[in-house]
């Protein structure tokens, strides 16, 4: 069973995200360490004891669909009742409408819990969050006065509608449609697939963010505006009435996150009687609708990151305790009677020390780009660099993470070896539910994208360049350290750096010639060599803050095998961006 690893969260979020430094310059307000410490308790309590309990029966039961109703997982319905009234959806919220407006890190911190305890459950309160964001940064002072203070105690949830059936990636072809109506509302046309939580049970109204074009818009991404669309319209007092003209057709029948209920949503089709068309409000400016929906878009992408390093944890939690009760074989130098147990053999030595430097590098990684959100916003004679290194961070945290979630997810069924593949032990739905994160909130090669042709060129290069530098800080603060146990890190740590920096280079010189194609060519391996060079450099600083007891000593064997096993692959991935393009180029003949 899942246990929340509240000291190692804690521990990462202080002294290696740099929360500890921010508390101590006063960037976040009253927050000390002990209410830090308090609240991750709290939430690694509620994920271990309350959240975790029901995950296998929300992926056996599933969610389920009766004329246009859809009841969530025995338990499910209560078990959200309990959570929102803790308080959790507010965390990061504004004190003005009921949230208590804490630091972003805390706030990943806790999705990584609830997301370890029930990834399905989970993405309920993760869209909730979003649409709050959204809707507090983009919305009318009278649509905030109605709806945030009910979704921010998640009395009521939020969701997103993007994707259509021809409309998955590219939303500028996307047709649901809006129509202006004289009172300054909109009425809303068609049919918005893949909507996580688009129908429940948990709450008494569901308030979607809808993607839709008014009849004069023009063509593509441009022509595109966002409507806030409730599924009970709300009266002046703040009561429910009239059920508005949207419904959930079908659910989809899907590979993992069994207890989330994914929709096909119709809007405006009359099931209900009256006039046709779901009634929506106008969140932002006409045809500026895109804009608003990234504010809730970047959001997710950092959390669906979490919800990587969630399944990495909750794996790895699981592989080793299998592999400390089962016996097989006797493991080298084993003195004991009988069989060893598989923990002591030196191959699954390996699988675990590569599950759990993932897990930890991966968590680095995401707590470090909340903390740049967090100073982006609190720091404000560094609020541009800041907004540049959060924005840097955000495809490596999306991508890295869930790549290794699957990555990890697969070797913990490897670890548990043929029961692995039996549904009973657990191991397999952590596979099944982690292989939708590399693809939805924008794919992991769309993630490369942005990296590569968005996010590097930042201040000419300048973000990359700064925080090139400061990773070659960390390698030289372990050579010149002295402390035992690091092995080889130091050297291997700079040859790691020097092919990212290589890499790095060559994609801006490449961007600089207009050549967009040979630079997208090395995007996703760019992108894997960038987050694993932060995995090592993460996991020394955290080897380094805490070197004088036996955690520290773990982390700093941690950090040498991460460093002599796993960054090697750099060099390959920094020769497959820089020679690969003419290849890939070639290749498509392969296909005609």
């Amino acid at each position: 069973m899942y246990k929340a690893p509240v000291e190692e969260i804690a521990f990462t979020l202080k002294h290696v995200a740099g929360m500890a430094q921010a508390i101590d310059s006063g960037l976040l307000g009253d927050l000390g360490e002990d209410l830090v410490e308090a609240i991750l308790a709290e939430a690694g309590r509620f994920a271990t004891e309350e959240i975790a309990p029901l995950a296998e029966i929300g992926d056996r039961q599933g969610a389920r669909l009766s004329d246009g109703e859809v009841s969530t997982p025995d338990g499910w319905r209560d078990l959200y009742r309990n959570w929102a009234a803790g308080g959790w959806n507010g965390l990061t919220a504004p004190e003005d409408f009921g949230g208590q407006a804490l630091p972003h890190m805390l706030n990943v911190a806790a999705l990584e819990m609830w997301n370890s305890g029930s990834m399905a459950f989970a993405l309920c309160p993760t869209l909730t969050m979003g649409a709050v964001e959204a809707l507090n940064v983009h919305g009318s002072a009278a649509l905030k006065e109605k709806y945030l203070a009910r979704m921010v105690s998640g009395e009521w949830t939020g969701t997103m509608n993007l994707t259509e059936p021809h409309a998955g990636s590219d939303l500028g072809v996307l047709k649901a449609r809006a129509e202006r109506c004289e009172d300054g509302s909109y009425r809303i046309f068609g049919q918005k697939i893949f909507i996580t939580w688009g129908e429940h049970d948990v709450a008494e109204n569901i308030i979607h963010l809808v993607l839709a074009r008014l009849p004069d818009a023009p063509p593509g991404t441009r022509g595109i505006s966002l409507f806030l669309v409730p599924k009970f319209l709300v009266d002046d007092d703040g009561s429910l009435g009239a059920r508005n003209d949207l419904y959930c057709h079908s659910l989809e029948h899907k590979l993992g996150i069994h207890g989330s209920p994914t929709c096909t949503m119709i809007y405006g089709d009359g099931k209900f009687g009256g006039e046709k068309g779901a009634v929506g409000w106008l969140i932002g400016e006409e045809n500026r609708g895109l804009a608003c929906m990234f504010t809730m878009m970047n959001n997710a992408r950092l959390a669906v990151g979490m919800q990587g390093v969630a399944i990495c944890e909750a794996a790895t939690q699981k592989a080793i305790a299998y592999a400390r009760e089962r016996t097989q074989g006797r493991a080298p130098g084993w003195n004991g009677s009988g069989m060893s147990p598989i923990i002591d053999h030196p191959d699954v030595i390996r699988m675990l020390l590569t599950m759990k430097a993932l897990t930890q590098g991966s968590r680095a990684i995401a707590y470090a780009c909340a903390h740049a959100i967090d100073m982006a916003h609190r720091a404000a004679d560094r609020r541009e660099h800041w907004q540049e290194r959060a924005a840097l961070l955000t495809p490596i945290a999306k991508s890295f993470a869930t790549d290794a979630g699957v990555d990890v997810a697969s070797l913990g069924i490897q670890v548990h070896g043929g029961m692995g593949f039996i549904e009973e032990t657990g191991a397999a739905r952590y596979l099944r539910d982690a292989r939708i994160a590399p693809i939805y909130e924008g794919t992991n090669g769309i993630q490369a994208i942005d990296l590569v042709t968005r996010k590097l060129p930042l201040s000419a290069g300048g973000q990359i360049r700064v925080f090139i530098a400061e990773l070659k800080a960390i390698a030289e603060a372990v050579r010149s350290s002295n402390l035992d146990g690091f092995g080889t890190t130091a050297e291997r740590l700079e040859a790691a750096i020097t092919d990212l920096e290589e890499a790095t280079d060559w994609l801006l010189t490449r961007l600089t010639r207009g050549q967009s194609a040979e630079a997208l060519s090395g995007a996703t391996p760019y992108q894997r060599l960038f987050g694993l060079a932060l995995v090592g450099c993460y996991l020394a600083k955290g080897g380094l803050a805490r070197p004088a007891d036996r955690a520290g000593e773990g982390r700093i064997a941690l950090c040498r095998f991460a460093a002599e096993n796993l960054l090697s692959e750099t060099a390959a991935l920094k020769d497959r961006v820089v020679n690969g393009a003419e290849a890939l180029a070639a290749a498509h003949s392969v296909f005609a």
